[in-house]
């Protein structure tokens, strides 16, 4: 059965995520799907239940730049792009840099890249906080399927091998994230 978190519960369900539980938790637009980036057992039943193919990669979500920090070759980003896209977080912006050796292979996918988002929807921000660290967040829905909008479209989607969903709001935005290449501006998804 999945559990239903509450707001007010967000501690226990980072526990549920710190002990290889994949977890549905509202964004700005959509619920995503998350769960450890570096519990390779958590990330692959993410991916099944998504029915998504593994090459595809995943984005990382964070409450604050400390969180993503890591992940991020720094060497090869200037530091006027960086001071860039520090400009834009927390915000629906998902930036994609060249990644570190930190960002383990199964969540960059065949992508030489790592895509980044330090959220300003504050149910994400604060499983990000209760959690630690930065999380896997891919949209929650089998593959082909529209998003989720609701705590209860999630669970319908994954049904109980689903660990348990984050119930609250998503945000404002109507479509998820803008992501673009960091280095070049190049827009990926508008």
């Amino acid at each position: 059965m999945t559990a239903r978190f509450a707001l007010a519960d967000v501690d226990a369900a980072a526990a549920l995520l710190r002990r290889g539980g994949v977890l549905a938790y509202p964004t700005e637009a959509v619920f995503g799907l998350g769960c450890d980036p570096h519990d390779q057992a958590a990330f692959e039943r993410l991916f099944a239940l998504k029915q998504r193919p593994p090459t595809q990669g995943v984005l990382l979500i964070a409450a604050d730049f400390a969180q993503v920090e890591r992940y991020i070759d720094l060497a090869a980003v200037p530091a006027d792009v960086l001071a860039q896209v520090r400009e834009s977080w927390p915000g629906p912006y998902t930036w994609i840099f060249p990644r570190s050796p930190a960002v383990p292979a199964w969540v960059a996918g065949s992508h030489a890249g790592i895509a980044l988002r330090v959220t300003a929807h504050e149910p994400a921000a604060a499983l990000c906080r209760a959690f630690g660290a930065a999380l896997v967040s891919t949209s929650a829905n089998p593959h082909g399927e529209p998003p989720a909008r609701s705590a209860d479209v999630a669970a319908d989607y994954f049904g109980p091998a689903l660990d348990g969903v984050l119930d609250a709001p998503v945000g404002e935005q109507l479509r998820p994230t803008l992501i673009r290449d960091a280095l070049s501006g190049a827009i990926i998804r508008s």
